[in-house]
């Protein structure tokens, strides 16, 4: 005798092994994870022979001067004061400046399948400087700065990537370029020694190319900043503490333009300021963004570029995976309909095997898209587990009407979901309008069926050819 359970118990069987397939959904998770950490390092191969992401700024004055500390020491019962000296720095941001950068991007690869942006910047501008008038708030006296030793610097995160036509001119005299800030602080780029006795307003000038990758910010210093960028590259991301106007950016297959308009109001730092402005760091391999993207620190003052891919592969991957339960569900419930329903009986097994094709389908997504890339790749995976599936339907369900039947339910899921991944904003709305959709279906399927009856096939045959 055969026991055939309640339409309530298979619901509840199906359930179960719809959870079972959540380890080796997590698995491709993981997978996932791995291969993008296995790119990540391939990129950062080619960046460590070629240059990092690079953040620059306009020129800073660094205008030494003899400080004076007043000390009162007791000697002998009486009070004695000592005058101490030493040299300090004030730090004078241009009145005005203007930088201008032209990025000529190129596409590394590494090995066959792993793909990073790299640039070239030939970076162009001018700064003013103008003598301070308030270095009483300082305690500083005219007599005290030492004008023949000012150091022009140009502060650059990854000074690797300059290349031999940096230069650099005050007043239209070209000056001698040296590697480092020329002081004590921490930070990277080149400066310049600078002998400012003239007193009056100076001219700075300067040129150079610079390599880098991924990304590239400009820090604005000044009272008035003006920054261009322009690049043949299609496909621009525009972040950090400045963005630039609709108005101000313009983007197209042919590349982008952008401006920005910076006063120092919006910067929220004086002119002349006795400690060093810095220079924020470019970011590392442990902190650079991943394809789930992150946003920005409220205090970055700078403008940011970023040259993406106009698909990552890994981020579509990620977000078509979280569809898999989606998939598994839909597919189970048209097996169930057909079970309870219909009288296909579907064994426990058959469920299982269906949701591995299911899942199978992620991994050769992930695994072909890093080598012929995402759409390609979608439609061969799909079109491989739809044929599987469908095949294997056609057995499972006893007819090939019925696997014709999970064959176009297949083909709409998968469509769908491609129609999800490239409608992010709307991919909410879409997804729960197929849920509603899907549960008025099996309301409407199920509406007649008695989910707590249970039956035994032999006592049913029995009743059947009973004498009345």
């Amino acid at each position: 005798m055969s026991e055939e359970r309640s339409p309530a118990i298979k619901l509840m069987i199906v359930g179960a092994l719809g959870a079972v397939l959540v380890v080796p959904l997590m698995m491709v998770y993981w997978i996932l994870g791995d291969r993008q950490h296995q790119a990540r390092v391939a990129q950062n191969s080619v960046t460590a022979a070629w240059a990092g992401p690079q953040v620059v700024a306009g020129p800073v004055l660094v205008l030494p001067y003899t400080a004076r500390t007043r000390t009162t020491e007791t000697v002998d019962g009486k009070p004695v004061t000592r005058t101490r000296e030493r040299r300090a720095s004030l730090y004078i941001a241009p009145s005005q400046q203007s930088l201008g950068t032209e990025l000529d991007p190129e596409v590394r690869t590494r090995g066959s399948i792993h793909r990073t942006v790299v640039y070239e910047a030939a970076i162009t501008g001018s700064a003013r400087f103008a003598m301070p008038q308030d270095l009483a708030r300082f305690g500083i006296r005219p007599e005290d700065l030492m004008l023949d030793k000012a150091i022009i610097q140009m502060p650059i995160s990854d000074p690797r990537g300059l290349q031999t036509d940096a230069r650099l001119s005050a007043g239209g005299k070209a000056l001698d370029l040296r590697p480092g800030l020329g002081t004590n602080e921490e930070g990277s780029g080149v400066h310049a020694f600078f002998d400012w006795s003239a007193r009056g307003d100076a001219t700075v000038d300067y040129a150079y190319a610079l390599r880098g990758s991924s990304a590239f910010s400009l820090v604005p210093r000044g009272e008035e900043t003006e920054l261009s960028v322009r690049s043949s590259w299609p496909h621009p991301s525009f972040t950090g503490g400045f963005l630039p106007s609709e108005a101000d950016r313009e983007i197209g297959e042919d590349g982008f333009s952008a401006a920005w308009s910076i006063s120092n109001l919006a910067l929220g730092q004086s002119l002349v300021s006795a400690a060093s402005p810095g220079l924020p760091q470019a970011e590392t391999p442990a902190d650079a963004p991943d394809y789930r993207a992150s946003p920005q620190a409220t205090g970055d003052k700078r403008a940011t570029i970023r040259l993406m891919e106009p698909v990552d592969l890994y981020k579509q991957v990620e977000r078509s995976v979280k569809y898999g339960f989606l998939f598994i569900g839909f597919t189970f419930t048209a097996f169930l309909m057909f079970d309870v329903v219909g009288g296909a009986r579907v064994a426990s097994a058959e469920y299982l095997l269906t949701g591995a094709g299911l899942i199978l389908f992620f991994v050769m997504l992930l695994a072909f898209a890093e080598i012929i890339g995402f759409a390609p790749a979608y439609a061969l995976a799909s079109a491989a587990i739809i044929g599987l599936l469908t095949s294997y339907s056609a057995a499972v369900l006893r007819g090939w009407r019925r696997a014709t039947f999970i064959g176009a339910l297949l083909t709409a899921l998968y469509a769908v979901l491609f129609v999800l991944l490239n409608l992010e904003e709307w991919s909410l709305v879409i997804g729960s309008l197929m849920l509603f959709v899907a549960l008025a279906s099996v309301m409407y399927a199920t509406r007649r069926i008695d989910w707590s009856r249970v039956s035994l096939k032999g006592e049913d045959e029995a009743l059947a050819a009973a004498p009345t």
